[in-house]
């Protein structure tokens, strides 16, 4: 089992700190063992054809019959259109999956999201539309000029929504990170409107991972950039009015911006996936992993794609944006940290006057760049295994934010003062406190590559106090393992593979008392793709259903109950 080796504390702007946040991002990638004879995983990014109307599924084991619902998943399906190829995983065409799950059975089907991109793509049976990491090219037939001058165009945002399904007002939309949704049918998977957030609320994005409160709010954050500057903003969307009439089209009305937060660099925002939500606080994360505008700007001339104006920049430190997520109040307090990378947060809860924060966490934001499809696709062995042995790790962490910080608070004196709590922050000048993370981990989980993905149990427990969440381990490129951890003793437990959902029994009373679904993808066999069922107390398997079609890989998933 391999040593932890310690980790640098922060990086400045010279070129010795440079060389000690090099030393950093070794060391996280030595601190997990090094690969041999990893598997090839081109049959998990290979297009597939939809299957529209459900199927049976082959069962074994017992699903319980209390599961009454349906489990669905978001991702890439299609990566060409005629001899025109994707260059990123993140550019294929959006597939949704649906496992209905109902008395002990289960059938599956699935769809192509037809969005405008797909459509347009399909008609012309080449890429016409660009992607996050494939430009597209000037259409061949247009004479030479107007192939020039369309390089000069900015291209309209694509609606590819490919990462997750999320809800609006009790409707179910799928959503990437552009400023267009697309409203979806959770039972048949119909394609139903495309929504510009831009026509609702003055923001240019939105990300794909909403947070919901207990009275139905749904919370997001999206940019907007202007002569003024660019921001990040904190989106409210109120809950569903009781006595409204049930209409089948898209409500995205009494959206309202609660909060702008003014980037640190105008022209250099920082790249953001989620943010974290307790009861009354919401904060965002503005991490060294930036966005050029100017290099934006340029790039389609450069003949560059999306992903090309993203820059790892560690000699900034992470800065994290207090919210109170009802007044819509920025805390005047500046809370800093090391250089860090995150997508996912697990969850976040106050305690006695303090904020506790667990994500997993990386020290090199370079990552995303990294998924092309031609890294993906190496072959079996050496190559693999190189690309995987270079890729940073992610692992949890948690950060913890004094909430009570005054002109009267001591200076350089650690100011987290909860039990058992190893976490720093110090107060460093006014208004300024500088945190160091706790390892929410023990070695045992170093063995598993890191993790990601995590999931809680949302309904009960985001935004207080919790013991567990689920997420997958990443001992290949993709996950290869399923993860249960306990963030009281930081014991671990491991079964199967990819992205977890836990579903709580209908009468459970406590936290783990429900089931982890799971959709087991393999490169070693065709049609050997399952749902898994895993007690999510004892983390064993209690049932499976076998699925006789090729699935890719995924991104997200959620349970719907009403399916």
């Amino acid at each position: 089992m391999n040593k932890i080796l310690p980790l640098l504390i922060g990086c400045n702007n010279n070129s010795h700190s440079q060389k000690n946040c090099d030393v950093v991002t070794s060391a996280h990638r030595q601190r997990c063992p090094q690969a041999n004879g990893l598997e090839n995983l081109a049959p998990l990014v290979s297009s597939v054809e939809e299957t529209p109307d459900p199927i049976p599924t082959t069962i074994k084991g017992t699903i319980p019959a209390w599961i009454n619902g349906s489990f669905l998943r978001n991702g890439p399906g299609k990566f060409e259109f005629g001899k025109d190829r994707y260059t990123h995983w993140f550019d294929g065409m959006a597939m949704m999956h649906r496992f209905h799950i109902c008395n002990g059975n289960v059938t599956y089907s699935s769809r192509f999201l037809q969005s405008d991109s797909y459509v347009r793509n399909s008609e012309k049976n080449r890429i016409v539309v660009s992607e996050f990491g494939t430009l597209a090219m000037p259409d061949p037939c247009k004479n030479i000029f107007a192939r020039f001058f369309s390089r000069f165009q900015i291209p309209k945002a694509t609606d590819n929504a490919s990462v997750n399904f999320v809800k609006y007002k009790g409707d179910y939309y799928v959503s990437t990170e552009t400023n267009y949704m697309r409203r979806v049918d959770p039972q048949s998977l119909e394609t139903k409107e495309k929504v510009d957030w831009s026509q609702y609320i003055a923001v240019n994005s939105a990300t794909a991972h909403p947070h919901y409160d207990r009275e139905g709010a749904t919370y997001n954050m999206g940019n907007s950039y202007g002569k003024s500057g660019f921001f990040y903003n904190i989106i409210r969307v109120p809950p569903p009015e009781e006595k409204a009439e049930a209409q089948d089209s898209a409500d995205l009305n009494g959206a309202k911006v609660i909060c702008s937060i003014r980037a640190a660099e105008p022209r250099k925002p920082s790249y953001y996936h989620s943010f974290v939500m307790s009861e009354n606080y919401i904060v965002f994360i503005e991490q060294p992993l930036k966005l050029d505008l100017l290099k934006f700007m340029l790039y389609r001339i450069q003949g560059k794609s999306f992903h090309k104006i993203m820059t790892w920049e560690p000699q900034n430190e992470t800065i994290f944006h207090l919210v109170n997520r009802h007044t819509g109040k920025e805390s005047e307090v500046r809370y800093r940290a090391a250089p860090m990378f995150t997508l996912h947060q697990i969850n976040a809860f106050e305690d006695n006057g303090f904020l506790v924060m667990d994500m997993c966490c990386g020290d090199d934001g370079e990552v995303i760049g990294d998924f092309t499809l031609e890294n993906i696709r190496r072959g079996l062995g050496e190559e693999m295994d190189k690309f995987y042995n270079s890729l940073c790790r992610n692992l949890p962490r948690r950060y913890v934010l004094p909430l009570n910080v005054d002109e009267q608070t001591p200076l350089d004196q650690n100011l987290v003062t909860l039990h058992n709590y190893k976490a720093t922050a110090k107060k460093t000048k006014p208004r300024e406190v500088y945190m160091t993370h706790e390892e929410l981990h023990d070695d045992e989980l170093l063995q598993y590559g890191g993790l990601e993905f995590p999931q809680i149990n949302y309904d009960q427990y985001n935004g207080r106090p919790y013991r567990y969440f689920y997420s997958c381990g990443f001992g290949h490129v993709f996950s290869d393992s399923l993860l249960k951890m306990d963030v009281h003793t930081k014991e671990l437990k491991s079964e199967g593979d990819i992205y977890p959902v836990f579903v709580a029994s209908p009468k459970a009373t406590e936290e783990d008392d429900g089931v982890v679904l799971s959709v087991i993808i393999t490169p070693r066999e065709e049609k050997s793709t399952f749902l898994l069922v895993l007690d999510a107390k004892t983390f064993t398997e209690l049932g499976r259903a076998e699925v006789p079609v090729n699935i890719p890989y995924g991104t997200h998933g959620v349970f719907n109950e009403m399916g």
